[in-house]
């Protein structure tokens, strides 16, 4: 067999390296990226209940998001240069760490992991859908959803729910699947429309008592005692806690950063992570804590603050502002699911069989087996505790991470032989031992038991937040020394 029918086998016109004249991303784009990443139904409770819920200072808030953001800002660098300067995507720069067959399997985990979360966040999509759904029908008859058929229910889920999981799966893989150029503008099109919706919330609240609901923000930022070094641990803490919730974002940011157009938009881009932050909070937890004013008095039952937005348009009981939040909910939920799910589930996949697949196809993948695990989310995979096993998948993240940031700085000196990164051949710098490298394997393996040990280790749970650096350090520290002798 010639070298050239080798070749063939692991390239894909996916996962080579992209044409300069179409990397046309810069940091505005970076930075509707990262804004549509912190935009979800989860950020927004995230970031709200650290400043309301926990007894926590607003410094200790404030500067450990900064310091998570800083951490995330750094292993964003290092990750997405390769990518931002090769064109390849985070699939294909694997190969040269862990080999063509240790990049395959290796790969796969993140597009398993990101077709059980895209399932999930699928389903509570699906959900707002039907919120919409429902309010529709009211309108139309108020009696309407009391009719048998609305009444039965298959799976935990009604004709309703049905309707909209189904909905909601067509048009996510109709769209999702165009490509990276389409994908661009809903990630710019979506970062941009839901602060402008967090904006427009903001100023109802705001209007609604303008002395009353200032106060009450203002109230909430304490900054007394923070030089106090009983702060250290919960600074950490928040850290880790930012740090986690982007840590899934980072192994595959190379899918994004490959069409940055060079080095300074890259780090720009990224830096605008911080004030992403810093606007989303002030949108949060001003909108969270003047909502409870209203709330309280309007109601005399208000026993806690809500700081999930469902939640608290729930309790506003106002039709148009319900419709109007649900919008948002939706383009923003579906936003965080390309970026988060979607995308690095397609490049995955296609890696795993190169010469048979394709971006539509593995679309239609991602949605049969989306649509699975939302169909069964609510009345078995939610009660099985399935989510521990996805996060301790996750924890293979962190050390392949670790991996690739050796390789490429230390070992390779910051060069790749993009030739040789589309090559089976034995004679490709590549090839390792029959396309895996076991020195990088074995550091993967190392890395995952000690980032794993957080999640299964009750001892060591207080942790888990930095699970994917533990990861990170020691399979890079292992391959470290092993390449070293």
């Amino acid at each position: 067999m010639s070298q050239n029918k080798v070749s063939k086998k692991i390239i894909n016109w996916e996962l080579v390296a992209i044409n300069p004249t179409n990397k046309n991303w810069d940091w505005k784009d970076l930075f509707c990226f990262w804004g549509v990443n912190i935009q979800s139904i989860i950020g927004f409770s995230l970031i709200a209940s650290l400043y309301t819920i926990y007894n926590l200072n607003s410094f200790v808030v404030f500067f450990g998001s900064i310091l998570g953001s800083i951490l995330v800002y750094f292993f964003s660098n290092l990750i997405g240069k390769p990518s931002q300067k090769y064109g390849l995507p985070f699939a294909t720069l694997l190969r040269s760490s862990l080999g063509f067959s240790g990049a395959k399997f290796f790969g796969f985990l993140r597009g398993l992991v990101g077709i059980f979360l895209f399932g999930i966040q699928t389903y509570f999509l699906s959900k707002a859908i039907g919120y919409l759904i429902r309010i529709l029908l009211f309108t139309i008859d108020n009696s309407i959803l009391d009719k048998d058929i609305f009444l039965t229910f298959l799976l935990g889920l009604n004709v309703i729910d049905w309707s909209s999981l189904l909905i909601c799966m067509m048009i996510q893989i109709y769209i999702f699947s165009k490509g990276m150029l389409f994908n661009k503008k809903i990630i710019n099109f979506s970062a941009i429309t839901v602060y402008s919706g967090l904006l427009f919330f903001f100023l109802v609240i705001l209007l609604s008592d303008v002395k009353l609901t200032s106060k009450a923000f203002v109230e909430i930022l304490n900054f007394e005692n923070f030089l106090d070094y009983n702060n250290i641990f919960p600074i950490l803490t928040v850290a880790g806690s930012i740090f986690a919730y982007f840590s899934i974002i980072i192994i595959s940011l190379g899918d994004f950063t490959r069409y940055i157009k060079n080095e300074r938009n890259l780090k720009n881009g990224n830096f605008t992570l911080l004030l992403n932050l810093i606007l989303f909070s002030v949108f949060a937890v001003f909108i969270v804590s003047g909502a409870d004013v209203f709330l309280n008095q309007k109601f005399e039952d208000i026993e806690r603050i809500f700081t999930n937005p469902t939640d608290i348009v729930g309790k506003y009981d106002n039709l148009m502002i319900t419709v109007i939040a649900l919008f948002f909910i939706i383009t923003a939920s579906a936003s965080t699911n390309l970026i988060a799910n979607f995308i690095p589930s397609q490049y995955s996949l296609i890696n795993f069989q190169p010469n048979s697949l394709n971006i539509k196809s593995v679309s239609y993948i991602i949605g049969i087996f989306g649509l699975i695990i939302a169909i069964f989310w609510p009345t078995l995979l939610s009660q099985i505790g399935i989510l521990s096993f996805i996060d301790t998948f996750g924890c293979f993240f962190g050390p392949i991470s670790g991996v690739m940031i050796i390789n490429y700085y230390i070992i390779n000196k910051s060069n790749i032989d993009v030739k040789d990164i589309h090559s089976s051949s034995p004679e490709s710098v590549f090839y390792f031992s029959k396309g895996w490298h076991l020195k990088a394997i074995y550091s993967v393996v190392i890395g995952f038991i000690f980032a794993s040990s957080t999640i299964w280790n009750s001892n060591l749970m207080f942790l888990q937040s930095y699970a994917w650096i533990i990861g990170t350090l020691t399979s890079g520290f292992v391959y470290y020394l092993l390449e070293r002798k």
